[in-house]
């Protein structure tokens, strides 16, 4: 029974200390600048992961990595502005920093970005551009978005859809072209 005990012991410490390097080494490569150890940190200040839970630097984070054009960094800064975590809850701000991503393939900033111009958060209402934004995130293989898409389709008119698919392929031809 000690030795279960001490061996339990031994595992939490070595658990503490390791989550502890990693804590330090990768605020250390966020603050030389780095945008991947950015949204870690980012990601470990939402989470409560090896430092206490705490939105607004979390936000700090996620910002400076965003700026750099960090995609998921972009998308986890537009879903704090969506519901006002570590930062004044803002649409048009989220709408920005979702595009961002979007435009960069993230699929899940598609969906949050379409789901925007089905209601109008933060962008004008406008239900060609959001299928165009669940179709392309639905292309990219998120299920959630295909049945989005499925709901909006059955508010909106066949001249909408064509006209969102349209788009959707003119995104996907200049996307190609830009990579």
């Amino acid at each position: 029974m000690k030795s279960f005990f001490l061996s339990s012991i031994i595992v939490a410490v070595t658990a503490l200390l390791f989550a502890s390097c990693k804590t330090d080494d990768t605020r250390t490569l966020a603050e030389e600048g780095d945008s991947k150890a950015q949204y870690e940190l980012g990601v470990m200040y939402q989470n409560g992961e090896g430092v206490p839970q705490n939105y607004s630097k979390a936000v700090k984070w996620f910002r400076q990595a965003a700026e750099q054009g960090d995609s998921n960094a972009q998308y986890s800064l537009g879903l704090k502005f969506s519901v006002g975590h570590g930062v004044p809850q803002d649409y048009t701000e989220a709408a920005k920093w979702h595009r961002e991503s979007a435009e960069q393939g993230n699929t899940d900033a598609q969906l949050s970005l379409g789901r925007m111009y089905d209601r109008g958060n933060g962008v004008p209402q406008n239900y060609a551009f959001a299928y165009m934004w669940l179709n392309l995130a639905a292309a990219g293989g998120l299920e959630k978005a295909e049945s989005y898409k499925d709901i909006l389709s059955q508010k909106i008119t066949k001249e909408q859809i064509t006209e969102a698919e349209r788009l959707s392929k003119e995104w996907m031809k200049r996307r190609a072209k830009n990579q």
